[in-house]
């Protein structure tokens, strides 16, 4: 049988589609895995950027951060994490991969947040403080929508990353479609490997999808702006995912 029909056979057997080991069941914890350390990730760097952006100090230890983050394997963090959630009692199979997915996600999150705030036009929160705003008005009210599309961009550079490279997890005993690739590689199936990879790649891509929209959708009216302009630099300098 060529690997092409062991993935076709992997994908038409009732038998993955139902049940604990399902693909409906293993997509959703990585889905729930991948938002969750997305959302941590997002809590710790999206203010800390924003807040740095804002006030323009503090710019050096962003960037210390995000270059640390990027050259620090995924596979590493994991392995160093594990015997820490094995001393304070946690699930070592859940919250090392947590840990580790939220320090992959956290350096494009905080390096776009700041940067997309460095780009906005100095003349306009200017103008808005000789309006009479303070500094919470002008954050709000002008920085921040401004800020949007960049900042967007490193959210959905950090959730592909992360739902690319949660497959890891397996590797700890995690959940998620890694699952099948672990175990296809460890009982010599190929098909079943190939098709989690498959898997994986497809839900990458949705991620993307869907950041995609929302990006488009939270862009400033008029045009792709000033903030936009110089994206495509930030954009480059935050992507690598350290894995």
């Amino acid at each position: 049988m060529t690997l092409l029909n062991e993935v076709v056979a992997f994908f038409a057997d009732p038998a993955h589609w139902s049940g604990t080991d399902g693909i409906p069941i293993r997509v959703i914890e990585h889905v729930e895995a991948s938002a969750l350390s997305v959302l941590v990730a997002a809590l710790v760097a999206l203010p800390i950027g924003l807040a740095v952006g804002h006030t323009g100090r503090g710019a050096f230890l962003v960037s210390s951060v995000a270059n640390l983050g990027r050259a620090l394997p995924s596979f590493a963090l994991l392995l160093m994490l594990i015997p820490i959630a094995v001393d304070l009692s946690l699930d070592f199979s859940t919250w090392p991969i947590i840990g580790a997915m939220v320090l992959l996600a956290v350096p494009p999150m905080i390096t776009n947040a700041h940067a997309g705030m460095r780009e906005v036009d100095r003349h306009l929160v200017e103008a808005a403080r000789g309006m009479g705003m303070n500094g919470r008005q002008v954050l709000l009210r002008v920085e921040l929508p401004l800020a949007m599309p960049v900042l967007l961009t490193g959210v959905r550079l950090a959730a592909v990353q992360v739902v690319a490279t949660y497959t890891l997890g397996a590797v700890a005993g995690g959940g998620g479609l890694g699952r099948y690739i672990y175990d296809g590689f460890a009982r010599q199936e190929p098909g079943r490997m190939v098709a989690g990879a498959v898997l994986v790649a497809l839900l990458a891509i949705a991620t993307d999808a869907g950041f995609g929209v929302v990006a488009r959708a939270t862009e400033p009216r008029g045009g792709r702006g000033p903030v936009r302009a110089r994206e495509a630099p930030v954009v480059r300098g935050a992507v690598d995912p350290g894995v």
